[in-house]
């Protein structure tokens, strides 16, 4: 879906908000500070129900008020029928009241499924320098949005680690229940790596091809591992590390352990490249993710882009332009100087302009 209509009430240092954004590019320009950074932040909440920048969703509200609201209608396609997505949060709330289509919905997931997006920021680094957890975040966002399957069996298997986890902990282990554990983790596990393997298979070759326009080399390689030793069965790897893992208290071995492997020529991505080239292949990772959820499932993913000329020069933003309005979905931009986002477009007509400044949004057109 994309986004028709943004409305923003106190969030951050926005006081009020009410955009009309275009389908496809939106450039959002203004100093640093100014709160262009807020609105990409306030459509991540509505995907997510999670700030970016923020633990606390009470650190949203604009300072001296009560509460903020964000809300959104979501279109699909040419379809006109528009769908309500609303968030808030109040300083003395102990939840945070979430309405879509005009009842609360039955978890973030079904919000992330309307509403998929895509954030390249300046933390967007972590993908490869940060923990494998925030690798297998991205990998399991994309393969969540292609295969309905994965979040039933992720959902049982964190279940049953979950109790495993609490036997190991125990001073004297059941070997029957640890037995009906392993039972369940080893199945849904190799199910979720099942899914994992395929999803990756189709993603290399999106990937690649980004990566050859953005840095023309052609020996990176995208590596998945799984999380246990690749020679085991995953109830086998678990039964030979009881031991251990009731020393650790932990499960060792499974697929709460992989982790993905961007290299070249076998050395990791993030030791030989530098900051320009590491952002270009984050960028490819995401841009790759997004190409393929528009393949597999007709959606459109929305990109969420801090700061574009950051670590860019002036070729290699033209190429990202060029990708992404070749991918034809709704794209936010933010940048200090108009100059450095108004090249390398191949529709500029098509631009919807927003002037960002002390909180204030106002649509304009190109400077």
């Amino acid at each position: 879906m994309t986004i028709r209509r943004l409305q923003l009430q106190h969030f951050r240092n926005i006081q009020s908000a009410d955009l009309t954004p275009a389908a496809g590019i939106n450039l959002l320009i203004g100093e640093n500070g100014s709160g262009k950074t807020s609105l990409l932040e306030a459509i991540h909440l509505l995907s997510l129900v999670r700030s970016f920048r923020s633990k606390k969703l009470k650190n949203l509200i604009q300072h001296e008020s009560e509460r903020f609201t964000v809300f959104a209608q979501l279109a699909s396609g040419d379809d006109q029928t528009l769908y309500p997505l609303g968030i808030q949060r109040g300083q003395q709330d102990e939840e945070t009241e979430i309405l879509f289509c005009g009842s609360r919905p039955s978890g973030v997931a079904e919000l992330t499924a309307a509403l998929p997006v895509q954030l390249i920021n300046p933390d967007a680094f972590r993908l490869l320098e940060g923990s494998p957890k925030e690798r297998r975040q991205f990998l399991d966002w994309g393969v969540f949005h292609v295969e309905p399957s994965f979040m039933p069996q992720w959902q049982r298997f964190q279940r049953a680690l979950k109790q495993r986890n609490s036997l190991l902990r125990h001073g004297r282990i059941d070997p029957l229940q640890l037995q009906l554990w392993e039972q369940e983790i080893a199945r849904c596990g190799e199910q979720i790596t099942l899914f994992r393997e395929q999803y990756m298979e189709a993603l290399r070759p999106l990937f690649a091809s980004l990566l050859k326009r953005f840095l023309d080399v052609d020996d990176f390689k995208l590596g998945f591992q799984r999380g246990w030793d690749k020679n085991m069965e995953l109830a086998e790897s678990l039964l030979a590390s009881r031991t251990k893992d009731a020393e650790q208290g932990f499960t060792q071995s499974g697929p709460q352990r992989a982790d993905i492997r961007v290299s070249l020529d076998g050395h990791a991505a993030m030791e030989v490249l530098s900051r320009g080239q590491q952002k270009l292949v984050v960028s490819a990772l995401k841009l790759a993710q997004g190409a393929l959820l528009s393949v597999v499932t007709d959606k459109q993913c929305v990109y969420l882009i801090d700061d574009l000329p950051a670590e860019l020069d002036r070729h290699h933003r033209s190429i990202f332009c060029e990708v992404l309005e070749a991918q034809q979905g709704q794209v936010f931009i933010t940048g200090v100087e108009a100059e450095a986002l108004a090249t390398g477009w191949q529709q500029p007509e098509k631009i919807m302009w927003f002037h960002v400044e002390h909180g204030q949004i106002q649509p304009g057109v190109q400077p």
